[in-house]
């Protein structure tokens, strides 16, 4: 049983899971909707550059579910998900992880954001498996820290790495599917890499590589 690997944002949908929650924590209340998508559009902006410490995003964006309990948080990201995140799959994501599973793969999601979002997309897109970035609760709510490797470029391979040795699988005829040039470690890890609708850099070092490109909408 091979592995089919995606990234989630900018390559199963068409934006960006945590800046859309973002977004959704501004209509909930939890945040100044214009001071806090100014910082977190400079923080993406530096994201899509390949110069983001993942550290600081994190540490901004969780802020305001501090003292939030995970239950809270599911209740109102389950009806965001379908209002939100099911208009913007990309029916060519939904075809493509369908013909992996009718080969036999093994369908994990690795995702640079965070679990209470990652999980319950993967759910919608019919995927059980993912790895993402863990939240840290203590006392039965969140405390706006996270906990272990990041999957965030190299860190995506360390958890992966560990992952599969829990798991008793490998690499071997493993496919992985990513957008962005912050996921070259492990597009170079898999035999078989594929970009979809790259950002220049990757797309660059796809063409000079002779990876496959797809155009999904």
């Amino acid at each position: 049983m091979a592995l089919a690997i995606f990234d989630l944002d900018e390559t199963l949908i068409h934006g960006d899971c945590a800046t859309l929650w973002s977004e959704q924590m501004g209509r909930l209340g939890w945040v100044d909707p214009e001071s806090f998508m100014r910082k977190n559009n400079e923080l993406m902006d530096a994201y899509s550059q390949g110069k983001l410490a993942m550290e600081d995003y994190m540490a901004f964006s969780l802020e305001p579910m501090i003292g939030r309990t995970p239950e809270e948080v599911d209740h109102l990201v389950g009806p965001w998900v379908e209002d939100f995140i099911e208009p913007i799959i990309f029916s060519d994501a939904t075809k493509t992880i369908a013909q992996h599973r009718q080969a036999g793969d093994r369908i994990l999601i690795i995702s640079a954001s965070g679990t209470h979002l990652v999980g319950p997309i993967a759910e919608r897109l019919g995927v059980d498996e993912i790895l993402a970035i863990d939240l840290d609760v203590q006392h039965g709510v969140y405390s706006g820290a996270t906990v272990g490797t990041l999957t965030y470029r190299e860190g995506k391979i360390t958890r992966l790495l560990e992952w599969l040795d829990q798991e008793e699988e490998n690499l071997e005829g493993a496919t992985f599917y990513s957008d962005s040039r912050n996921d070259l470690p492990l597009l170079l890890k898999v035999d078989h890499p594929h970009v979809v609708n790259p950002d220049p850099v990757l797309r660059e070092h796809a063409e000079k590589a002779g990876w496959p490109i797809h155009h999904w909408v």
